[in-house]
């Protein structure tokens, strides 16, 4: 609720007052001669009157004529009375009729030039503030109130006008409106100063001005220290707390406002106070509201039925809210539209929808509330060509030009995985607002254009829209999908500049951004600095447990319980993979007890982590019981278990569970294949790698690299290069580093040199920098007996500076995992202990 509730209240008054202060000037204007105006002075109008008219005007008395004035129901009309007034010489000497004559102008929107005029010209007969409160008050109604507001106050209190209980009331909303909080402690001193602090109406002023700068010390004082109150001071100090995010406060006056006041609470009050309920989702006091509202009778107005339907629809109580709805006397299109977003609130997606059908069969009119609720609904259900329908009639009534329905719309469409359709509809759009903008990001980042999104979001700047939190929380996940880092720097240091990175959600986005491109350095500094929650840790403990950095992984989850954190499902999957990772079967049998007793085993995601945390440490006995424990495996269940017996050469047991895989329901993906063609490989069964690469083809899943590269391993470990060199050649796509170096693995096992120095020539070209390559090619030559060519690889990977990462080994010490490389001390042990080797 704005100043304007009760400025508004207070323009009653002020009406009231014209009519009283205008008999005195009247009687002014009747006992002094009328004066005809000089050009100068009188606008220069001139409008046709009928004789009619002039004959009507000419016995009109002044009551009259103010009466006409201030009842004008066109500006033709306003001007009509303007000349009546100046024909019968009563402008400008007539404040009262100057003041309406301003206040109609304003009313139609007039050139604000003409309503200066008529102040100027009246301002020397003006004794009081009454004419500079019409110029304030017709500035606020025309819209422009700006600057100039203060100009007119500053301007009456040099010339000795003193402010009444109307000026104040004005100049405290300007200070409002316009951020001027040092203005307006000014004019709340020279409130007290002149002795209006008593008025009701300036102090309910003053709470909402201090309430709109946060300042709710100053609101509460304000009311405290108020002589008298009035219905409106209890509903404005209600408001005040509410929009600061002060829901106790607010309940608790409202129930003040019940016991103690003299006032009870009112339609205001009651629509004041549920939002508040709302946001708490405190259905016990929403209850306690309504049965009050049932003892007074207010139910029966239209906007308290509203106002119970949407807080009893965010209580999630979703039977009490249809209940208010079906037993409102009066409803209107506000009602409908609550009653259908209280269904999308609460997922009761089938009867939004029933209640949109209802509504339109009752005949009432679709506003663009009612599509921007629907629309997420019917992606919800899936029902994208109902979807387009809505699009049409959006259409057909120009309800696509409202922004609420062109964001709702570029969302389902986004949603939908139609980008092009979501663009075209961003791209027609008159105006925009920052949710535009927001969508429209999110559209490409979800549909994977991360550059169109990124490009989208520099588009944003550069047309002079500031980007929100919401904005950098879609654009730096894109960043992060494709190792975007400078882009994501760049948008770490916007949010630096405008204070966005102090908001979680935007550090965990930057952090997240920094793991995924590999620079946990950097992610640990944001980490660091930034506020923390559960995300915060499992960004970190995902990014550093597939790194060599495994053990930090474990020291965040331990870190987790001691800052009161509670442990989630990606904080399990994430220690456990770096478990896996390690080989830390002792740390990860412990995170399994753990996971056990906070009944997280049961978790699909966690179960799976299980499974490659043993397959990979060798105890695939107990991955195989963690198997048959689980209830609905799903295909990542079944590859973990084919890679674990591949992986320790149970190949018979891994070709019969990629058999069984199928018959338990699961289709086989990329991966399975993967997994058994690898198998295949080290068991030499050419024959049926090759069934099962046909049989990938079959089922259309498209082959990877990784497909490739294990019928090339297949091929040339059985010794069918020429094979392996016709299915390389024949590629549709250019080979990466695994099928070279599948084929150079089985050129050393082979002792083809020649084909090995082939393979090695474009695996060094793609991949310069990887140190296995080189010593695989080395020790090919030198088996073949060519040290010359071996010592040349040695010494072309010192030219380019590629060393050999030394072999290193995890010790737990003191609970705490350490890493060993060779001659590496430990402090904090025998100084005496060296590790001289590792195996």
């Amino acid at each position: 609720m704005s100043c304007f509730y009760f400025l508004c209240t207070k323009s009653m008054f002020y009406h009231a007052r014209i009519s009283r202060i205008a008999s005195s000037h009247l009687i002014l204007t009747i006992t002094k001669p009328l004066q005809t105006l000089s050009t100068q002075s009188s606008p220069k109008f001139s409008f046709p009157i009928s004789q009619s008219q002039q004959q009507c005007t000419q016995q009109r008395k002044p009551q009259d004529l103010l009466s006409l004035c201030s009842t004008t129901k066109s500006l033709l009309q306003t001007q009509q009375a303007h000349a009546v007034a100046i024909t019968h010489g009563l402008l400008p000497i007539s404040i009262s009729i100057s003041s309406a004559l301003i206040l109609r102008y304003a009313a139609f929107s007039a050139d604000p030039t003409i309503i200066r005029t008529l102040f100027d010209q009246s301002l020397p007969f003006s004794r009081s503030a009454f004419l500079y409160n019409t110029l304030i008050r017709a500035q606020m109604i025309m819209g422009v109130a700006d600057y100039s507001g203060f100009e007119i106050y500053n301007g009456m209190l040099r010339i000795g006008v003193a402010p009444d209980d109307h000026t104040f009331p004005f100049v405290i909303k300007l200070c409002s409106d316009f951020m001027e909080f040092r203005k307006g402690l000014e004019v709340h001193g020279l409130v007290v100063k002149s002795g209006f602090d008593y008025d009701v109406f300036v102090n309910n002023t003053l709470m909402f001005f201090y309430g709109n700068f946060g300042d709710l010390v100053g609101a509460r004082k304000v009311f405290e220290e108020m002589p008298e109150r009035d219905l409106i001071s209890w509903n404005s100090i209600i408001r005040v707390f509410s929009d600061n995010g002060c829901y106790f406060e607010a309940i608790g006056m409202f129930r003040k406002m019940g016991l103690w006041s003299e006032f009870k609470p009112n339609e205001v009050s009651i629509v004041s106070v549920l939002p508040v309920c709302a946001v708490l989702e405190d259905g016990m006091v929403v209850s306690e509201i309504h049965c009050y509202v049932i003892k007074v009778g207010l139910d029966c107005q239209v906007t308290v039925g509203n106002a119970f339907v949407d807080a009893y629809g965010k209580c999630l109580n979703v039977e009490s809210s249809r209940r208010v709805f079906d037993e409102m006397v009066e409803r209107n299109e506000v009602s409908w539209n609550t009653m259908i977003g209280t269904f999308a609130h609460n997922v009761f997606n089938n009867h939004a929808l029933e209640s949109f059908r209802f509504m339109i069969n009752e005949g009432w009119k679709v506003n663009s509330t009612t599509v921007s609720s629907l629309l997420p609904v019917l992606v919800e259900l899936g029902e994208f060509s109902r979807g387009r329908e809505v699009h049409g009639f959006c259409l057909r009534t120009g309800l696509e030009c409202d922004v609420f329905v062109a964001n709702a719309l570029i969302d389902m469409y986004a949603k939908s995985g139609r980008s092009a359709q979501a663009s075209a509809v961003f791209h027609k759009m008159g105006i925009r607002n920052v949710v535009s903008w927001n969508t429209m990001v999110a559209n490409f980042a979800q549909n994977k254009l991360e550059l169109e999104a990124i490009g989208l979001f520099a588009e944003m700047q550069s047309c002079g829209e500031t980007p929100t939190s919401v904005t950098l929380t879609n654009v730096l996940p894109a960043c992060a999908r494709i190792g975007c880092l400078r882009s994501g720097k760049e948008i770490h240091a916007s949010s630096v500049r405008n204070g966005s990175v102090t908001d979680l959600f935007v550090s965990n986005a930057i952090t997240d951004m920094y793991a995924k491109c590999g620079c946990l350095n950097l992610a640990q500094n944001v980490f660091d600095v930034s506020l923390r929650d559960e995300v915060s840790y499992n960004i970190l403990i995902i990014g550093y447990s597939q790194t060599s950095y495994c053990s930090k992984s474990l020291i965040l989850f331990s870190e987790m319980v001691t800052t009161g954190m509670k442990h989630g499902t990606v904080s399990f999957v994430g220690v456990l993979s770096a478990c896996a990772t390690i080989s830390a079967i002792k740390q990860g049998k412990e995170i399994h007890a753990f996971a056990v007793r906070r009944l997280f085993h049961e978790h699909l995601f966690v179960s799976n982590s299980l499974l490659d945390l043993y397959t990979k440490c060798g105890q695939i006995d107990l991955s195989q019981k963690i198997f048959d424990r689980i209830e609905d495996r799903d295909v990542a269940s079944w590859n973990t278990m084919i890679l674990g017996y591949g992986m320790l050469g149970d190949l018979r047991t891994a070709i019969d569970m990629f058999e069984a895989m199928r018959e338990d329901g699961v289709e086989h993906d990329s991966v399975s294949y993967i997994a058994v063609l690898s198998a295949c490989s080290h068991g030499g069964l050419v024959d049926r790698g090759k069934k099962y690469f046909n049989d990938m083809l079959a089922h259309n899943i498209e082959p990877s690299q990784m497909h490739y590269a294990c019928m090339v391993d297949l091929l040339g470990r059985s010794g069918l290069m020429d094979e392996a060199i016709n299915l390389i050649t024949g590629l549709p796509f250019k080979p990466d580093g695994n099928i070279w170096a599948a084929l150079l693995g089985a050129c050393k096992l082979h002792g083809n040199v020649d084909l090995g120095s082939w393979a090695a020539e474009h695996l060094l070209e793609l991949q310069p920098e990887h140190p296995g390559y080189y010593a695989l090619l080395s020790n090919m030559y030198a088996e073949a007996g060519r040290w010359g060519e071996a010592d040349r690889i040695r010494e072309l990977m010192k030219l380019r500076g590629v060393k050999k990462n030394p072999g290193y080994s995890w010790v737990q010490v003191q609970d705490k995992m350490h890493a060993f490389i060779v001659g590496q001390r430990l402090e904090g042990l025998d100084p005496c202990l060296s590790l001289e080797s590792v195996g």
